[in-house]
């Protein structure tokens, strides 16, 4: 049984004292079939706050939860405008990958890489140089919008030009038969109530299946069924690497935990990992 290792925060600048760094460059080095799991931790080093943490946007505003309710969104115009007004000032637009982002795409480069399973919404990952045939984006994209009506799918850009022009709650301009559709715009992400896409949590669970390692980064591993991904893998016999900033339900089942900026701690695992 491999044993369980924690670091402090101060040893992502270098210092190693329980050794977590060095096994977790071993586990990573030694694996054939890595699968990642990121959250919103990942994104934190690039501007982009995360939902959960300290300083979450949901923990300093309860009530923007609301905006990522699929029927507060459907039946409540206000909720919309709020919501459009959240995209168009979003820091996404503006935020660069970190280290952490460009750690991972070296990951893949290197031919190790299974899968890499996000949560995040950003589109950072692709940004980094990931291939989307090897990305699955359980929750969606804010980069597309998506009519709830006729399930027109276009860039974002296209409507958030009308909403910076003045239009509060766009609707879809999609025609047939030259009458226009008129239905419901919403980001292509994913709210509290809609159905994640089967044919991703299927991709997801069979990689992590099969997988020899599962490297999760920056979640709190406490929203399902991403959060399944961890004990599946290890039950299947696959190590487990846990990076985050706090505590997670799962630190018990890995065999390292790591504490600490991401942006510093994923290059130091997987930058030098073989």
């Amino acid at each position: 049984m491999v044993s369980k290792w924690s670091v402090a925060t101060n040893d992502d600048r270098g210092e190693d004292p329980s050794g977590a760094v060095s096994r977790a460059r071993h586990l990573l080095a030694n694996s054939k079939r890595i699968v990642v799991l990121t959250g919103a931790g990942i994104s934190t080093d690039s501007g982009i706050p995360d939902f959960r943490g300290p300083n979450g946007v949901w923990t300093k505003d309860p009530g923007a939860e609301r905006l990522a309710t699929f029927e507060a969104y459907v039946t409540d115009p206000d909720v919309r405008r709020r919501a459009w007004i959240n995209r168009r000032d979003s820091p996404a637009w503006s935020a660069r990958p970190n280290a952490g982002h460009r750690a991972l795409a070296d990951l893949e480069r290197s031919g190790r890489l299974a899968l890499l399973v996000t949560q995040n919404i950003d589109g950072l990952h692709l940004d980094a140089g990931h291939d989307p045939a090897q990305l699955v984006e359980i929750h969606g994209t804010v980069r597309e919008v998506v009519c709830l009506d006729c399930g027109d799918r276009r860039v974002m850009e296209s409507v958030l030009g009308r909403v910076r022009a003045g239009e509060e709650d766009p609707r879809c301009l999609e025609t047939r038969d030259e009458v226009p559709c008129h239905g419901i715009l919403k980001s292509a992400t994913i709210s509290f109530g809609q159905s994640l896409v089967a044919k991703d949590i299927a991709r997801a669970e069979a990689a992590a299946e099969a997988c020899d390692l599962l490297l999760a980064v920056g979640t709190s591993l406490g929203v399902y069924p991403a959060a399944a991904l961890v004990p599946r893998a290890a039950r299947f016999g696959a190590a487990v690497i846990i990076v985050n900033g706090e505590e997670t339900p799962f630190d018990d089942l890995a065999d390292v935990v790591l504490r600490g900026s991401i942006s510093h701690v994923l290059p130091a695992i997987v930058g030098l990992a073989g």
